[in-house]
């Protein structure tokens, strides 16, 4: 029987349609971030910041960025689907740096990427087995730079939270331990399917979560980076402090879905630093972090709807 080709006129219709929405909700984005300041201030925050710190900010975005890229390219080969890195890329980028700022990432970062790696051969499922083993990525990153925070610093961890060292103590072995857990499952299982709950859950081999475990802390790492960058540019503060509360934040944003991280970064600063004038440091790390990516990840979404729907382009997929 003949498969539905995706570049009959419904599907390139529904893909026009689904960029352009996407573009037109990032604009939305950009224009309400940037409407709740006046110029002068955007103007003060972001020259009050050093042109050395401001470029290290842009360079730990990049490297957290590259990481993300990374995500999807270890994936790709858990769901036995490899395409060439800058296939990846090129789709985890774009559906990211969009999905940042969109909220509910798993799904609007995951229709993105959905309507690149269909194009490339990849059927729901597979591309569901991506998203999954992006999830744990993240997952993964999260809980063990949490975790080393709250351990090396459980003082500013109690602050944050509320609750006693030895709690804190608890939380943060916790947060170690499940990684481990899942390296030690790969080792025992990778490859093979589990199933817990009448449910089918494939380990990926100890080869894919190593790996997977690194990138995703470093990811979070550059991240912390970007945003202590910012800070310091109102006041001295250690790397590790920022990246315990930016983590704490984290969580509370995967929790509320809320787009862009919005109220998150700032409650990340005025914990840090109670006294200071928010703006700045807010502003410059939404710019470099959120909103240039943004940016960058529409035009790419715009250019590959031009040139990967054409017929000739999805000939060459593989």
């Amino acid at each position: 029987m003949k498969s539905f080709s995706v570049s009959s006129p419904v599907r390139r219709y529904l893909g026009y349609s689904l960029a352009g929405a996407a573009v037109l909700f990032a604009g939305y984005l950009l224009y309400r971030t940037l409407s709740q300041y006046k110029w002068e201030e955007v103007v003060e925050a972001v020259t009050s910041v050093s042109l050395g710190r401001l470029l290290l900010a842009v360079a730990f975005t990049a490297a957290s960025y590259l990481c993300l890229t990374g995500f999807d390219w270890l994936a790709l080969r858990y769901a036995g689907r490899p395409l060439a890195y800058p296939r990846a890329a090129l789709a985890s980028f774009t559906s990211l740096s969009l999905g940042h700022n969109i909220g509910l990432a798993a799904l609007s970062s995951g229709a993105i990427r959905y309507r690149f790696y269909s194009r490339w051969g990849l059927d729901a499922e597979e591309v569901a087995k991506v998203i999954v083993f992006c999830g744990f990525t993240v997952g993964l990153g999260l809980s063990v730079l949490g975790g080393t925070g709250l351990i090396a610093n459980p003082e500013l961890a109690k602050g944050v939270i509320g609750i006693s060292p030895g709690v804190v103590y608890l939380i943060g072995g916790i947060c170690l331990a499940w990684p481990a857990a899942y390296l030690l499952l790969a080792g025992l299982f990778g490859g093979r399917a589990m199933h817990i709950r009448g449910r089918r859950l494939e380990m990926p081999t100890v080869r894919l979560a190593i790996p997977q475990t690194i990138i995703g802390t470093l990811n979070f790492a550059f991240v912390a980076a970007a945003l202590h960058q910012a800070i310091s540019a109102l006041a001295e503060v250690p790397y590790l402090e920022v990246a315990t509360v930016y983590v704490s934040a984290n969580v509370a944003t995967l929790i509320t879905h809320a787009p862009g991280g919005l109220g998150v970064i700032e409650s990340v600063v005025l914990y840090l630093l109670p006294q200071a004038h928010l703006i700045g440091a807010v502003l410059v790390f939404r710019f470099v972090y959120f909103l240039l990516p943004l940016l960058m990840g529409s035009i790419l979404l715009v250019l590959s709807e031009a040139l990967l729907s054409r017929p000739e382009a999805t000939e060459t997929a593989s």
